[in-house]
């Protein structure tokens, strides 16, 4: 998703689809520990930007705080799909330029808002798909595009 509107995407999500899981954890390199790793359930997620960074609040609580000294390329959003196989349940790994929307692709259980941020991994997962939309070209000759949560 394009950069500029983080933030825009980011309310979205969570104005109108229910966020199940956050997930925080320090990026490999860093240790890789895990900071928050919270289902949301009933409770509501949450966020607050000002010029000290970016809070995440569950049920109006704060529950961690980004910077923002680092922030590389924002968020992206990836649909975790699932396939039997055999009787095992396996994830289907798509490649970066393949639709999304392709209709003999199963359909996603979890929408995952995705970002690397003051060198941490966030992720907000969301039960089902959210609807997303073409926003424009990434890398044109490489097939790669910037899509956006459709309102």
């Amino acid at each position: 998703m394009p950069k500029e509107l983080d933030f825009e995407n980011l309310r979205l999500c969570l104005d109108r689809y229910q966020a199940n899981h956050l997930y925080i954890r320090l990026k490999g390199s860093h240790g890789g520990g895990v900071k928050i790793n919270e289902k949301i359930g009933s409770r509501t997620l949450d966020f607050r930007k000002d010029w000290t960074g970016l809070y995440f609040l569950i049920d109006s609580k704060e529950v961690f705080h980004f910077k923002l000294e680092s922030y590389g390329k924002g968020f992206l959003i990836a649909y975790e799909r699932f396939e039997n196989v055999d009787g095992i349940e396996r994830i289907v790994v798509m490649s970066k330029n393949e639709n999304p929307d392709d209709p003999t692709l199963p359909e996603p259980k979890y929408s995952v808002l995705r970002s690397v941020i003051d060198s941490h991994l966030l992720e907000i997962a969301f039960n089902g798909k959210m609807p997303i939309k073409f926003h424009s070209w990434w890398n044109k000759k490489a097939e790669w595009k910037y899509w956006t949560i459709s309102k």
